[in-house]
């Protein structure tokens, strides 16, 4: 009777998830709108585009509030689209990319972890991706890896230098109508249910945000979990927070 009372427990108490789900939101920190995000529940995770007007300021904001924060690092495309500034090209010495981590670093605050903005060409270079983990090494930080092209070495050289890594599994919204949102949803849901875990990236248009806070909720209701990506390691670094004398200046 009490193995029966305690399976009963087990399987009728609420948060008892099958399933766990990151979303990334990126390309955060050109416009207004961008602070939007900051109305999505702290579980969220941003990813701020360095030397930007607002990325900052709305790091500095969302940690508060208790979002984890990564920095959307640019990296060169094959289609030669303009990555902004503090991108990484294929041109730059082992010196030159690592100076540009260090300086991107410093103006995307409490930064726990990166993911590629574009790098559709830079990440299959073994060279500058072998750079760039041994970067995130001294900076104790994770890398999640796009996926804007299948030929990625990105996971090779984190795997060489033990530096965790995750991979994007979904898009959510490359199209932000209605009924593209809900067909991405969808397969969220499934995926999450299917493979136990899934990382997703979005983006802060007006339309993500109010689908997601109209839409979060049935993540829950599916027993998928929303957790912070680093809750998604496989294996997990050192918190690290900012000096005493860095903290004053973003206020």
């Amino acid at each position: 009777m009490r193995l029966l009372l305690l399976l009963a427990v087990l399987f009728t108490t609420p948060h008892c998830f099958a399933a766990q789900v990151s979303i990334i939101i990126d390309d955060i920190g050109y416009r207004q709108t961008d602070e939007a995000v900051l109305a999505l529940p702290s579980d969220i995770t941003l990813s701020v585009l360095p030397h930007t007007p607002l990325g900052e300021r709305l790091a500095a904001i969302a940690h508060d509030k208790g979002h984890e924060i990564m920095l959307h690092l640019p990296m060169q495309a094959l289609n030669g689209k303009e990555m902004g500034p503090g991108g990484l090209t294929n041109q730059m010495s082992e010196q030159a990319l690592k100076r540009a981590v260090d300086d991107a670093f410093k103006s995307v605050p409490y930064a726990k972890g990166v993911n590629n903005h574009m790098g559709s060409l830079l990440t299959q270079l073994d060279a500058p991706m072998t750079w760039l983990m041994e970067s995130l090494k001294q900076q104790d930080n994770y890398f999640v890896d796009s996926m804007t092209t299948r030929y990625s070495k990105a996971s090779d050289a984190a795997n060489r230098l033990g530096i965790p890594l995750l991979r994007r599994q979904l898009f959510l919204d490359n199209d932000v109508s209605p009924q593209g949102l809900e067909r991405q949803f969808n397969q969220l849901i499934q995926l999450a249910n299917k493979e136990g875990q899934l990382i997703v990236i979005a983006h802060p248009y007006p339309e993500t945000i109010s689908f997601l806070k109209a839409n979060l909720s049935r993540l829950s209701d599916e027993g998928i979990a929303l957790v912070n990506t680093s809750r998604l390691l496989p294996y997990r670094l050192a918190q690290k927070e900012p000096a005493a004398s860095d903290k004053a200046h973003l206020r």
